[in-house]
């Protein structure tokens, strides 16, 4: 009897080592921190590098790939994801403002500069009067692409023209440019057909074109301005301090992963750093 009762409580001692066993490993300061980042298309060589260098600090980063552009944020807003990284802080905006979600920009990652690209000629100084450019028409882009000609001292927008502005919000044309809206992944095939076309980056690149090299003129990936085009890693507002991702953030923005970037766009992306004091203030503009 004595005998059974002592191995009775070595059963007992086990299991309560073993559960004790448990709990630690799913708990305990050195677990795995699993997180799960939306992307559009996951392909770009930042990630695996990304990847390896979480996996270091106990951060496993699961991609999951989406298709669609408003996708990854409804499945982060709904908590299928913990982050996204796909959007630049202006589309977040327009989604924020059009869907009540609160989601927002814990990180910047890089900016992918648009283009003025011809097959016609090599500077914006050769455009002439009633030449034809060609724009994409989507609001976001098409916005950008005015202020990109504007910033090319072609054209002067209207003081109210906002962050959405359209081509009747152009105050001055001196040269009667004939402005052109349509789809973005028409801009590079109707080259021959205009004298000039802009083309923001991943369709100049699906084109064949180096976006680092091939255009006539190109955004100032340093200027105020184009904060609202910075891609971000976003979040539910109630993580925006989350210490992992701000983890996966900081690891984002170190040189490895810059270099990988210039190399892999050929100069035609770049990686930005802003403060989130700056992803703040450029954010709660846009929700406006």
């Amino acid at each position: 009897m004595k005998k059974l009762w002592i191995l009775c409580l070595a059963i007992l001692s086990v299991v309560a080592l073993s559960a004790c066993s448990s709990a630690s490993s799913e708990s305990g300061e050195g677990d795995t921190v699993k997180v799960k980042i939306g992307v559009n298309g996951s392909d770009g060589v930042q990630w695996p590098i990304l990847k390896e260098k979480a996996a270091k600090e106990g951060i496993e980063i699961e991609l999951i790939e989406f298709q669609d552009y408003t996708l990854p944020n409804n499945a982060l807003a709904q908590g299928d994801l913990d982050i996204n990284a796909f959007q630049h802080i202006a589309f977040l905006g327009q989604y924020v403002k059009e869907s009540g979600e609160d989601l927002v920009p814990i990180g910047s990652t890089m900016l992918a500069p648009i283009g003025i690209y011809s097959e016609k000629i090599t500077d914006v100084s050769e455009i002439k009067e009633g030449d034809k450019i060609a724009i994409p028409d989507d609001p976001s882009n098409q916005a950008r692409s005015l202020r990109l000609l504007e910033s090319a001292e072609l054209i002067t927008l209207a003081d109210d023209f906002g962050m959405f502005g359209d081509p009747s919000k152009i105050a001055e044309n001196p040269l009667n440019l004939e402005i052109i809206p349509m789809t973005a992944q028409q801009t590079p095939r109707v080259l021959p057909d205009v004298t000039a076309s802009v083309i923001n980056n991943g369709v100049a690149g699906q084109a064949g074109f180096s976006p680092g090299e091939d255009p006539i003129f190109i955004e100032d990936a340093n200027g105020e301005a184009t904060h609202p085009y910075v891609n971000i890693i976003a979040a539910r507002a109630e993580d925006k301090d989350n210490e992992t991702y701000k983890r996966i953030v900081e690891l984002y923005q170190e040189k490895d992963i810059e270099q990988a970037i210039k190399e892999d766009t050929n100069g035609g992306s770049f990686l930005v750093k802003l403060t989130q004091e700056e992803l703040d203030k450029a954010f709660e503009q846009l929700k406006k």
